[in-house]
């Protein structure tokens, strides 16, 4: 009798039915802690990652299932609703004053997307679905939020495998875009120094915010709840009598929210779904469509140059992307190493808060088109 119960005892505990694929993503999971807390990758999202990651992964818990604690955290991005808070605390980060002040950077923002659409087609010739092809090329964006949105809605069981690749390009913007940029521009294009952006009003900010939401939301519907956060929050910043709340999004709110995305992203990277060809295959494509995005934001910057006499330096067509302010901070690095007197920040912030919103519409399309 005790013998029996020993066995049944020892059956059923998680070391008994810890399996091969199980202790692969353990170590997965302890590798994305590492980076988060030793190189500082990321670590706000990585960490929560890496630990969803472990609780969704360690066998007889049944955290996932209907009734675990990961299984209602996992809720708010079933019903869409994490993306649109954490857009909701960007909105109340973001100053789109280097945008309005040199509209061209939208033409920037719009062309680092070229990435997306690129890779969606080659997705697809690759016998992807539709909609797993079109969670794929999102990555491209460099916009986590925005590729869990999309990923949620159309292929859930890549949301680990989309998400992980997309935090984990975001994380290494440094590492990836100085080599094409130095590729692609010669050294008297980075050394380009450009003259300072004039003040922007309160008034204008307000009118963009509110233009780009309403016409936003009716050229691209689908887009209508990032869009629509995004604009709260920056509305809540740019008014001057709601800081409080803007203070609360920026800081409190998304910190929760984050919280929580993190481990709903980690718990969904099961051992099962995550340890296949297609989710190499996945975070191979997302590299493409990142680095494809890069690209044509510099060649687009170049373009530029040649039909206007206004010279711009095209190290700020690689903020295009989504990776807000580390792209930006990317160019002012590489440029600042061509001539140490050149400030690309604001310049820079200007196509990287314009990827922002392309991410967005981006999404909303491939969402209309294959949804």
């Amino acid at each position: 009798m005790y013998l029996d119960l020993l066995q049944g005892l020892i059956t059923e505990s998680g070391i008994y039915n810890l399996s091969i694929k199980a202790i692969v993503m353990l170590i997965i999971a302890g590798v994305l802690i590492y980076l988060a807390i030793k190189k500082n990758y990321e670590p706000l999202l990585l960490l929560p990652i890496g630990i969803g990651m472990i609780l969704c992964n360690l066998p007889m818990a049944g955290l996932m299932d209907e009734g675990g604690l990961l299984y209602y955290i996992y809720k708010g991005v079933d019903i869409g609703l994490y993306p649109p808070l954490v857009f909701l605390g960007v909105g109340a980060m973001t100053d789109f004053g280097p945008l309005i002040a040199n509209p061209k950077s939208i033409i920037l923002g719009a062309s680092a997307q070229i990435g997306i659409f690129f890779t969606f087609i080659s997705a697809h010739f690759l016998n992807f679905s539709l909609a797993d092809a079109a969670s794929t090329s999102i990555i491209g964006g460099a916009d986590g939020p925005t590729a869990i949105f999309l990923t949620s809605r159309l292929s859930p069981h890549l949301l680990g495998a989309v998400a992980i690749a997309a935090y984990s390009y975001m994380a290494l913007v440094p590492i990836i875009q100085p080599p094409i940029m130095r590729l692609l521009t010669t050294p008297e294009e980075r050394k380009i120094q450009m003259v300072q952006l004039r003040e922007v009003s309160k008034l204008e900010k307000i009118l963009f915010a509110l233009t780009v939401m309403i016409l936003g939301i009716l050229v691209i519907p689908s887009a209508g709840a990032l869009l629509g956060s995004l604009m709260l929050g920056n509305l809540l910043k740019e008014s001057g009598v709601t800081e409080r709340l803007a203070e609360t999004a920026r800081n409190s709110l998304i910190d929760i929210v984050t919280i929580f995305l993190g481990l709903s992203i980690g718990a969904k990277a099961r051992g099962e779904l995550f340890l296949t060809w297609q989710t190499l295959l996945i975070i191979s494509l997302g590299l493409v469509a990142f680095a494809v995005g890069t690209v044509s934001g510099i060649l687009f910057a170049r373009l530029m140059n040649k039909m206007s006499s206004t010279q711009i330096n095209p190290l700020i067509g690689s903020a295009g992307v989504s990776a807000v302010p580390m792209a930006a901070r990317v160019s002012q690095k590489v440029g600042q190493e061509a001539n140490p007197g050149n400030y690309l920040l604001m310049h820079a912030m200007g196509p990287n808060v314009a990827g922002v919103l392309g991410s967005a519409i981006a999404a909303g399309v491939l969402l209309t088109l294959v949804g």
